[in-house]
């Protein structure tokens, strides 16, 4: 059977509309179809809220560690890695200057941490890799941190900022991390089947080593949220608690009501004490 780019011959014949998803589509649809017309559907889209400060946090020491890669081998020390922190800070969404001084800190504590644990020779087979596969239902892409290569396999890592504290059941459930081992596996033809979280704040490595059969649950799970997608006729909100972090809070009254909206500083952990360049 022959894939064209955008369709697939289904049981009857009839083209089947292939999907292009990344997994935050899939996953924006899982939370709520309201949101997912908002972003992915309606043009032009509804103004968005504030940024959130703790997007910015994340953006930055996502890109201060794949910068840190990019330098010459001599270069790549932990001290270059706080360095490329502050030099790229992103100010918004903070309360005030003195909240924005105090993460700015702490974002470069915490990347210096994790620099110092990194072997600066290793190099990775890929930084902020694109990666994607089609197939019978969708044509997935999706850019991975950090790509390993250990022996004769592949390894994703994902790097994690934020201040909910992580286990392995996140490791193991999560289908954007499936869905990119088995891209990476194919871009790349080399075994991919193990998965990791790096947690910066906390310096914990979540991984898990999926079976075939995990990975091929993983993907009819996307699956059929691509069939649900292409079908949709109607976007209704999924209201609860997570409202208030919604970017288009204000466009829909059942997420108003279900929850307040949050500060653009609310993401972060206040209680996090400043990181010891020691431990």
């Amino acid at each position: 059977m022959t894939v064209t780019d955008t369709t697939q011959l289904g049981f009857a014949g009839m083209p089947r509309k292939l999907l292009a998803c990344t997994p935050s589509r899939l996953a924006t649809w899982q939370d709520c179809p309201r949101r997912y017309r908002f972003t992915y559907v309606d043009r032009p889209a509804p103004p968005k809220g504030p940024p959130w400060a703790h997007n910015s946090v994340g953006a930055v020491v996502h890109g201060a560690l794949a910068g840190w890669w990019a330098l010459p081998l001599p270069r790549r020390t932990p001290e270059a890695a706080a360095a490329l922190v502050r030099s790229t800070w992103v100010p918004l969404g903070f309360r005030d200057d003195d909240q924005c001084t105090t993460w700015r800190d702490r974002a470069a504590a915490m990347v210096e941490r994790y620099a110092a644990g990194l072997d600066p020779h290793d190099e990775p087979v890929g930084v902020e890799r694109t990666v994607g596969m089609r197939t019978e239902r969708l044509a997935f892409s999706g850019r991975i941190d950090r790509l390993d290569r250990r022996g004769d396999e592949l390894v994703v890592v994902d790097y994690k900022t934020g201040r909910h504290v992580l286990s392995t059941d996140d490791t193991r459930g999560s289908m954007a991390l499936a869905l990119y081992a088995l891209a990476a596996s194919r871009t790349l033809r080399s075994p991919c089947v193990r998965v990791e979280l790096h947690h910066l704040p906390t310096g914990e490595v979540l991984a898990w080593e999926h079976a075939a059969a995990a990975l091929e649950r993983h993907l009819e799970r996307a699956h059929a949220l691509a069939d649900e997608i292409v079908a949709a006729e109607e976007f209704p909100a999924r209201p609860g608690p997570m409202c208030g972090w919604c970017d288009f809070a204000a466009h829909c009254p059942e997420g108003q009501a279900a929850a307040a909206p949050k500060a653009s500083w609310a993401g972060l952990a206040e209680d996090l004490e400043p990181l010891d360049d020691g431990v």
